[in-house]
């Protein structure tokens, strides 16, 4: 179905409606692209992406970069991870020029960095308590991944990382953790509100983990997936049979729909760069 480009405005005037994302300073004043699914009519299964655009301070924003490992027990993934990480650094490096606080979750690796002065920084925020968390839908997803969605053949699951892949900077004002409640912290230490999540996996980690897009939206925060700098755990050969590029995009419409909007890395590149020169 093809829906007409005024009835697709007046979705996009509809969603923009449902909630003001202005920021509370001028810091980042480059609005910023924001892509959600909408299901215009309830008794269809199609759902429209629409664009609405988002204002963001980048000192109440952070990324969340989520287990950007240094080796994957999948090797496809490990393939996959050091592309992102190559395209993912720039945009660390314009984040922190704009002020914009950057946590590296690398989970299961914390022994790693348990001297770090990045790690120090977490443990030192002063205890806050969550909310109680929104209850919110929960579909399953679009693809099957119970092989544990390998495309390389014969790689077994298994702890094959150590700590982050270190084509990503990692600079002094950064944090480290893989704790959701100790980020919690810390987001609220900053009065940070808005968390632009990268990294992998899409389906899994993504969604799942304590730090990232299901509890952090629970809790209140404001959830964006960057969805350039993501990829699934994706096997085609098993449903529904696409390749995995397209079962990646299947994974990342399924949050759009359901959990919260994405944006690309160039759009959030385009604001940061206008943040930094702004606060010169």
């Amino acid at each position: 179905m093809r829906l007409s480009s005024a009835f697709l405005t007046l979705c996009a005037a509809t969603v923009a409606g449902l909630g003001t994302f202005a920021a509370t300073d001028a810091t980042m004043e480059k609005p910023i692209p924001l892509q959600v699914r909408v299901q215009p009519f309830k008794n269809s299964d199609t759902w429209e992406p629409v664009t609405l655009h988002g204002q963001f301070s980048a000192t109440e924003s952070a990324i969340v970069i989520c287990d950007m490992w240094d080796k994957h027990w999948c090797a496809g993934a490990t393939r996959r991870v050091e592309d992102i990480a190559r395209r993912m650094d720039p945009v660390l490096r314009k984040a922190r020029e704009a002020g914009m606080l950057v946590i590296h979750a690398p989970s299961d690796t914390m022994g790693f960095y348990k001297d770090a002065p990045q790690r120090q920084l977490v443990l030192a925020a002063p205890v806050a308590k969550p909310p109680t968390a929104l209850t919110i839908p929960d579909p399953p997803l679009p693809i099957d991944d119970s092989d544990g969605g390998c495309d390389t053949p014969g790689d077994h699951e298994h702890q094959a990382w150590s700590r982050e892949n270190p084509i990503l900077s990692l600079a002094a004002q950064d944090a480290i953790s893989d704790n959701g409640e100790e980020i919690y912290n810390l987001l609220r230490q900053r009065n940070i509100h808005t968390l632009f999540i990268m990294g992998v996996h899409a389906n899994m980690c993504i969604l799942n983990r304590s730090f990232a897009i299901k509890q952090m939206t629970q809790w209140g925060m404001r959830c964006i997936l960057v969805r350039d700098l993501t990829d699934a755990m994706y096997n085609p050969a098993s449903r529904p049979f696409v390749s995995h590029a397209e079962g990646t995009g299947l994974v990342i419409a399924h949050i759009e729909k359901y959990w919260c909007p994405s944006t690309r890395s160039a759009d959030l590149m385009a604001a940061l760069g206008h943040a930094s020169q702004g606060s010169h």
